[in-house]
């Protein structure tokens, strides 16, 4: 999953700063007055940036709200304290866990930076283009050893999902694999990716994002179960041309 792999995340995670399990760090706490609304996905939320860091490939934002204290999330741009800037929310994420900065926000709107004033990036510089593959995206990894293909009806390796995607679309299907990602909590679910040695990073055929409620462990070989998908775009970069969703994953 590329959101998206390696920003969904997530999505997340999908986005994206790399959407796995980080320690927990102090995070700012929102003091939103009772009479304000909470930004919504679709919103413009508009505020002062109070702190900004630069985690590729993102800029996380503080901003002064509205609705008080937030963070936003938006592709890598120069921006600085002071600076007035308008968020395009996309996406919302609770427990949002970045791996480069080794924290935990409890939640974080993904978005583009639609305008800001000269305290930020000049007006004339070109926008940052929304990354193509997520944190939680595809994985640049190689892909993995050969593991031995599900038996049954509806079984297929990932090199496999890939080719017959278009006729497999909104089918039940039935895959073996390593999990060589994990990541909890991720738009309230879990993500998993797998591979089985089919495909390869050229095709970036090898990589088969899955999104469950059930455990795994990274390293382990597991049979998933669920409905294939099919170019789900989840906002902010996060697409993906396969995907198992809502799949069982046994052991």
């Amino acid at each position: 999953m590329r959101l998206v792999p390696a920003l969904l995340v997530s999505g997340a995670t999908m986005a994206a700063c790399t959407f796995l399990a980080c320690t927990k760090s102090e995070v700012v706490k929102a003091a939103a007055p009772a009479s304000a609304a909470a930004p919504s996905v679709g919103n413009a939320i508009p505020g002062t940036v109070l702190e900004a860091l630069d985690a590729a490939p993102y800029t996380y934002l503080r901003l002064k709200a509205a609705q008080g204290e937030i963070w936003a999330a938006v592709p890598a741009t120069p921006v600085k304290v002071g600076a007035q800037v308008t968020v395009q929310v996309q996406l919302k994420m609770d427990q949002f866990q970045s791996q480069s900065l080794h924290r935990t926000f409890p939640s974080v709107y993904l978005g583009t930076l639609a305008g800001a004033t000269s305290a930020a990036a000049p007006a004339s510089a070109p926008a940052p283009a929304v990354p193509a593959v997520p944190a939680h995206g595809p994985t640049k990894m190689a892909a993995t050893e050969k593991v031995a293909k599900a038996t049954g009806a509806g079984a297929y390796t990932i090199s496999e999902l890939y080719a017959d995607r278009f006729k497999l679309k909104d089918r039940p299907v039935v895959v073996r694999g390593k999990v060589v990602k994990y990541m909890e909590g991720i738009m309230g679910k879990t993500w998993i990716h797998l591979g089985d040695g089919s495909g390869h990073p050229e095709t970036r055929d090898f990589d088969l994002p899955v999104t469950t409620k059930d455990a795994a462990v990274v390293g382990d070989v597991v049979t998933v179960k669920g409905v294939l998908h099919i170019d789900r775009d989840m906002g902010v970069g996060y697409a993906y041309p396969v995907i198992i969703e809502d799949a069982k994953v046994l052991h």
